[in-house]
């Protein structure tokens, strides 16, 4: 898994069938204290995030695992909302 930020939506009006119903997000990778890392994915989101929320993304076989993505053609999902994170005892995130 990966820790990342919601920083757009990503929409296709052309794709396959299988696909319709899932809303894609444009998520940006984060390090432990938040900072973006360059890396970035579009993901499938399974729980209902939005704009500027922390996630957790899984990629791989691992994203088709979901109620949300099962037999659907996708590399990564969103499968988590962030409420908080801390590093050595120290709070770096709470919503």
């Amino acid at each position: 898994m990966n820790l990342g930020k919601v920083v757009g939506t990503l929409v296709a009006s052309q794709k396959v069938s299988s696909m319709d119903g899932l809303k894609l997000l444009l998520v940006k990778y984060v390090d432990s204290s938040g900072q973006e890392t360059g890396g970035q994915v579009v993901a499938a989101d399974a729980v209902g995030a939005g704009i500027e929320e922390f996630v957790l993304v899984a990629t791989g076989s691992s994203a088709r695992q979901t109620d949300a993505t099962d037999n659907r053609p996708c590399d990564a999902v969103i499968l988590a909302i962030v409420d908080s994170w801390e590093v050595g005892g120290d709070i770096v995130y709470k919503k």
